[in-house]
């Protein structure tokens, strides 16, 4: 373990954790797309978790925010049971994955995505996911609605205005601050690509979370874009007090932000560290650019 990776586990020990993913496994039929995972993510920090293409990356994320209920594992938020289960029926007859009996005699925990929501986690998307047919502004003030304190006896009454007029402001405050007023009433997918991933994580901002989950943020951008929104992560880490998980090819990006890095390949991590000690690891180098190992070259040439 590097001098820099050891200094960040004394740092971080007894750090609370924002998100702790424990044996979390997900299978599809006879696939296993995440295989074991375990990792914490400790509040206030920027974690990243890389991989290949096809790695489990998203079908991880995909489990934290109730999108995919896993087969197996546990999920914490802020310290308390979010996500847990075990494999049952159909499932538990085809199950390849570790750990098959560990969470059997407890009490299954699979929360939909917008009570997820409703805890303080938000996400971005690998794939732009926009309301197409609004606008700007009305993409935004949709996603502070999910906190808003009203309900049916009050609409009709007409005794929300003032809590309209509170979310409003708020949406408009929003859109200031992240430099998209100027086109607060466009078509959100008019927009150039780089301002609707700003917009994208506007709207995740707007539910306020405590926990921000980037699914491939940098994905289409310039060079120019990318380091802009390098910048962008960190300071609304640093204004909103929070803590963010993000999935990321840009390996300059990752690198320049992240604090620690987990890397997984076909579903199973095979790496962690600080960026210096990830970006220098044999597995890693060999996940990305298939190189093979010095002991396969060598049983190659004996044979030969």
């Amino acid at each position: 373990m590097s001098t820099a990776n050891m200094e960040y586990k004394n740092h971080t020990e007894r750090a609370p954790l924002a998100l702790h993913l424990e044996n979390v496994t997900m299978q599809f039929g006879g696939v296993v797309s995440v295989n074991n995972l375990t990792l914490d993510v400790p509040q206030g920090k920027i974690i990243a978790l890389i991989g290949p293409n096809g790695a489990g990356k998203t079908t991880a994320f995909n489990c934290i925010t109730g999108v995919y209920q896993p087969t197996n594992g546990l999920i914490e938020f802020m310290g308390e049971p979010m996500v847990r289960t075990y494999p049952r029926g159909k499932d538990a007859k085809i199950y390849k994955g570790e750990n098959r009996d560990k969470y059997s005699g407890e009490h299954v925990l699979t929360p939909t995505p917008d009570q997820i929501t409703q805890l303080g986690i938000a996400r971005t998307f690998q794939n732009i996911r926009l309301w197409k047919s609004m606008t700007v502004f009305d993409n935004v003030l949709t996603a502070k609605h999910m906190r808003a304190k009203q309900n049916v006896f009050s609409a009709i009454f007409r005794m929300n205005m003032h809590e309209e007029k509170r979310m409003r402001e708020e949406t408009m405050d929003l859109l200031r601050e992240q430099g998209l007023e100027k086109v607060k009433d466009e078509l959100a997918t008019s927009l150039p690509y780089g301002l609707q991933r700003r917009l994208e994580i506007a709207r995740a901002l707007a539910t306020n979370p405590k926990l921000l989950l980037l699914d491939e943020p940098a994905a289409g951008m310039n060079p120019q874009e990318t380091l802009e929104l390098a910048d962008f992560v960190q300071e609304i880490r640093e204004k909103y007090k929070l803590t963010v998980f993000l999935i990321e090819h840009h390996m300059d990006l990752v690198m320049n932000i992240s604090d620690y890095i987990y890397v997984i390949d076909f579903g199973s991590e095979i790496a962690q560290g600080v960026p210096e000690e990830v970006q220098n690891n044999h597995r890693v180098i060999e996940a990305y650019l298939g190189i093979p190992d010095e002991d396969d070259g060598k049983s190659e040439a004996a044979a030969d």
